[in-house]
């Protein structure tokens, strides 16, 4: 790693992330509001048959307890496009977009391997996840104390959640380093990526929605965040696992492959 890179990417991404935390702490403080509002009125409409319960759980989330909220605001497209600020656009975009422009090159020309490059580079899209899932969580805690619920949300349990929300974006911007990294232009980069995140989220909601495509949940990388199994305290160390095997897979594919990378000029 190098700091002075890592303190230069932090000054250039600063005013991103506090927008990108204050979404994610707005959203979270949301999520509790709404369960302790409406949650029992979902429920009601459940169990007289008004609306399919698919319809107000989906992902590992429901309305109908506070963990199962969190959980609804962990997986919901507001959270995942948040998040997706720099587990997608920035780590696609961190040497791909150089390589358009033409100035990585004027980077390693100082002493600074590639290595050394991509392990900033990485430290630095999980820096940026971890404050902005710690955000979301904040905001959830803080929604549930407004509402007076917070004796239904258990605070042992948040720093596994914590880390399954981390390991789970971690995963994804590893992914989208990998892209970065193996291609000269940016848009492919972006592409693969929000290739992987779409057909994986599709998988999830698809699974949550109609019984009949469950099999194809496993297949999701989003099948592995579980807030609401977390904070009930059914902790499945197989989720964390899955997604810390996709991370170090893409994280060892880049440390082979970028060293190894001829760089010709771009045309």
């Amino acid at each position: 790693m190098n700091g002075a890179l890592f303190a230069h990417t932090w000054r250039m991404q600063r005013v991103r992330l506090a927008v990108v935390c204050l979404g994610l702490l707005v959203w979270g403080f949301i999520t509790p509001v709404v369960y302790a509002q409406f949650g029992a009125q979902f429920r009601m409409l459940v169990e007289n048959g008004l609306m399919p319960e698919q319809f107000a759980q989906f992902g590992g989330g429901d309305i109908f307890s506070l963990p199962g909220a969190i959980g609804l605001g962990f997986i919901h497209p507001i959270s995942l496009l948040l998040n997706s600020v720099f587990a997608v656009g920035y780590s696609t975009a961190a040497i791909a977009s150089e390589r358009q422009r033409g100035t990585l090159e004027v980077t390693l020309s100082r002493p600074v391997s590639r290595r050394a490059l991509y392990g900033t580079l990485v430290l630095s899209s999980f820096t940026f996840l971890a404050a902005s899932t710690l955000a979301l969580i904040a905001g959830a805690v803080a929604g549930a104390m407004f509402e007076g619920v917070r004796s239904e949300l258990p605070l042992a349990p948040l720093p596994l959640l914590w880390l399954n929300g981390m390991l789970l974006f971690g995963a994804i911007a590893s992914i989208g380093l990998a892209a970065s990294l193996s291609f000269d232009r940016f848009a492919p980069a972006l592409g693969l990526t929000l290739g992987v995140v779409v057909v994986s989220y599709f998988l999830e909601v698809l699974g949550s929605l109609w019984p009949d495509a469950r099999p194809l949940q496993p297949y999701s990388l989003f099948h592995y965040l579980q807030p609401k199994s977390i904070l009930t305290g059914h902790v499945a160390a197989s989720d964390f696992a899955v997604l810390t095997l996709v991370l170090a897979c893409a994280v060892s594919y880049a440390l082979v492959v970028f060293p190894r990378r001829d760089l010709p000029a771009p045309s």
